[in-house]
């Protein structure tokens, strides 16, 4: 009966392990999405596809360079956010001197803060509706589980208003060549085919780019 008792013991603590090992596995696949979603990244990757499909240049520049500028783009944004975490949680969880419980507790607040300060109090109050519970008297008494997805449909909405500026100058000049186009009868010739390198042209001589990623980066503080 001993025997079987240890056995049973065992088997309870391979399966622990097991779980434990599943949930590990588990929180790592979740780690991009977190990243993503609580992070600056998502506004800059949309921002930047809406400049390359308004210049109409389709893969130029290809997507490795649009994810690896976005990549680069939000940790300069996001490094005061991840160096308090580092300071506050990381490193004193490594030291021993707190737990990872205590370690979770203090990096979602800097976390949090960045997310509330991007966020629009009305997406904030729908997930908090969605959710039944009532809006605390400070948004940073909410929970992490509603601030992420009302951030992330703030950040949509905001990359989707920079994506429209952005187009409106270069929506004129396919005007334009259309209209010339049309007026002489060309109308087999293809007004983005003649329209692209005035686009071109005209992002180059206002240095396109850098104001991109300057109103990009300034979109945040």
């Amino acid at each position: 009966m001993t025997e079987n008792l240890v056995d049973a013991l065992s088997l309870t603590g391979e399966s622990a392990e097991a779980v434990n090992l599943y949930l590990l596995l588990f929180m790592i696949a979740l780690v991009p999405s977190f990243l993503i979603l609580t992070s600056s990244f998502t506004r800059t990757i949309i921002v930047l596809s809406f400049t390359r499909n308004a210049l109409g240049t389709q893969q130029s520049p290809p997507n490795q360079v649009l994810l690896g500028l976005a990549l680069f783009l939000s940790l300069f944004v996001m490094r005061p956010v991840y160096q308090e975490v580092n300071d506050q949680a990381l490193q004193p969880m490594l030291a021993g001197d707190i737990t990872r419980e205590d370690a979770l507790s203090r990096a979602e607040e800097p976390i949090k803060g960045f997310m509330l300060q991007q966020t629009r109090t009305s997406d904030l109050e729908l997930f908090v509706e969605l959710s039944g519970e009532s809006f605390p008297d400070e948004p940073e008494d909410l929970s992490i589980f509603n601030v992420i997805p009302a951030f992330a449909i703030s950040e949509l909405r905001t990359a989707f208003t920079i994506g429209f500026l952005i187009f409106i100058p270069f929506l004129v000049i396919d005007i334009v060549v259309a209209s010339i186009l049309m007026s002489m009868g060309m109308f087999m010739l293809s007004p983005v085919m003649i329209s692209l390198p005035f686009k071109l042209l005209l992002f180059v001589m206002v240095d396109g780019w850098y104001l991109v990623v300057e109103s990009l980066i300034e979109s945040f503080y």
